[in-house]
């Protein structure tokens, strides 16, 4: 995974039904305003939004974006939500958040990892100060903050008990969405799910990945991420047409109830997750419209 800076249930109170004033015999009903059937709301389009793991512009897909004063510039005219992975290796001033900020659209989104500090060396234990840290730099990109990615060593297994205390530790400083990707087959049983959902915390769906749960979103179900970093070689091989085809049905047959679900291709290092990216964006548009 590269570095990307500067290169890239409603409580309702419910009441009984009002007495209806009776009428006369003989005469007919009329239509008042609160019998009328409300109009049907027309269905709600699915929130999907598709990006990469950072917004380099590889020479063989540069033409396909538009001209702009710096390559994320030119990356969000195509393209709605990226994933900044250099995050997970170092810090970034408040500001340089900001400057992303102001040279994307209102409508785009950011989706940052956490540092390696708190998940890999740490492991997620008595790191309070430094997730707060963390939070105060990331508050630069404002309303464009679209979700905290989570990605956990390999070696770190479920325990109930420190997740707990994470995660509450997180929540009472963050609200907004967060997207975990553990890596240990402990995390994929029924009492690790449970705990995901019960503090609104999503689980990341993988490809390729360890087992068929960790194929699959879990956790919180109204925020779904995937995270594609390239099958059969890691952050190597390209998805062909039948693999975004299928992609494509998957986004949107499994689109998050009530939410968005985002598309991330982390298959940087031969430089195929911008094409990649751009062919989903362009298949679920098309079928999207019919």
């Amino acid at each position: 995974m590269g570095s990307n800076e500067d290169s890239n249930v409603i409580v309702a109170e419910v009441k009984a039904p009002a007495k209806r004033a009776r009428r006369p015999r003989g005469t007919a009903p009329t239509m008042a305003a609160a019998d009328v059937a409300p109009e049907p709301s027309p269905p709600q389009e699915a929130e999907i939004r598709i990006g990469c793991a950072g917004w380099a512009l590889p020479a063989a897909v540069r033409e396909r974006f538009p001209a702009g004063a710096s390559n994320l510039q030119r990356y969000a005219a195509e393209l709605d939500c990226v994933e900044i992975n250099s995050s997970f290796y170092r810090p970034h001033r408040i500001s340089t958040y900001a400057r992303w900020a102001d040279s994307v659209p209102a409508s785009f989104r950011f989706s940052v990892k956490m540092p390696r500090t708190i998940t890999h060396q740490l492991r997620l234990v008595q790191c309070d100060h430094l997730l707060g840290e963390f939070l105060a730099q990331v508050s630069g990109l404002g309303s464009r903050l679209g979700c905290l990615l989570v990605q956990l060593p390999p070696s770190l297994a479920f325990d109930a008990d420190k997740a707990r205390a994470f995660i509450r530790s997180l929540r009472s400083r963050h609200d907004g969405a967060v997207a975990l990707e553990p890596r240990h087959v402990s995390w994929f049983g029924r009492d690790a799910d449970a705990l995901l959902r019960e503090h609104r915390v999503s689980r990341v769906a993988a490809d390729p990945a360890m087992n068929d749960a960790a194929a699959a979103p879990g956790g919180w179900p109204a925020f779904r991420y995937y995270r594609q970093h390239g099958s059969a070689i890691m952050y190597r091989s390209n998805y062909e047409g039948p693999a975004i085809a299928a992609l494509a049905v998957r986004v949107m047959a499994e689109g998050a109830p009530g939410g968005p679900t985002w598309c991330i291709f982390d298959n940087t290092a031969a430089g195929h997750a911008t094409s990649n990216a751009l062919d989903l964006r362009a298949l679920v548009a098309r079928t999207t419209r019919g």
